[in-house]
């Protein structure tokens, strides 16, 4: 009897064991690239997949060898990633947030304007599909549009941060390119009025 309790206890601690080391072991995703900007930017080596509340990647510098001159934002809305053109064939990888199905557009714009820490008014299509929303909200942490805004211009989109960086990733967004603040921090010192912004789907 008394072998049979330590048997039974061991074959417990034992799944117990191997239980803890499966939901601690790292989530890594798949490496790969559909999106035909693959064939001008290194690939990834990022684990994010885009999982609901999967840690952002860290924004990094990668080979470029496309057409765009220096100084280009480049958005592909499949990969969910926003490049920076850098002189000496690099670029700044971002990982993004993009417009959910029904939302998702592709186009050439350009940065109209700038603003730290915006308020934002929601666009009457926008409170048409939700009318519970506030009509407006002073910048500050828990305003949806983050930190930082560049305004695209003939539209009514932007480049913005988010006070949700788990939505980072996902196409969760009425039209805006979302980042977190840390991210669009960095863009925004770099990025000037006028700035060519490329979306592609």
């Amino acid at each position: 009897m008394r072998r049979l309790i330590m048997a039974a206890a061991i074959l417990a601690l034992m799944a117990a064991t191997e239980s803890a080391s499966a939901s601690t072991a790292p989530i890594t995703a798949q490496q790969t690239c559909s999106s035909f900007l693959c064939s001008f930017f290194s690939p990834s080596t990022s684990s994010f997949d885009g999982r609901p509340g999967a840690a952002a990647p860290p924004r990094e510098i990668v080979a470029y060898r496309g057409p765009y001159s220096p100084g280009t934002i480049v958005v592909s809305t499949e990969e969910r990633r926003l490049y920076y053109i850098l002189p000496n064939n690099q670029a700044i990888r971002y990982g993004v947030g993009v417009g959910r199905p029904g939302f998702a557009w592709s186009g050439t714009r350009y940065v109209a304007m700038k603003r730290e820490w915006p308020s934002w008014t929601p666009p009457s299509q926008m409170l048409r599909r939700r009318p519970d929303l506030p009509r407006f909200m002073a910048g500050g942490p828990d305003n949806p549009l983050g930190s930082r805004a560049m305004y695209l211009g003939g539209t009514l989109y932007r480049i913005h941060g988010s006070n949700e960086p788990g939505t980072i990733g996902q196409a969760v967004s009425s039209g805006c390119i979302r980042m977190t603040n840390e991210d669009v921090q960095d863009l925004y010192e770099r990025v000037r009025v006028g700035t060519r912004v490329i979306v592609q789907r």
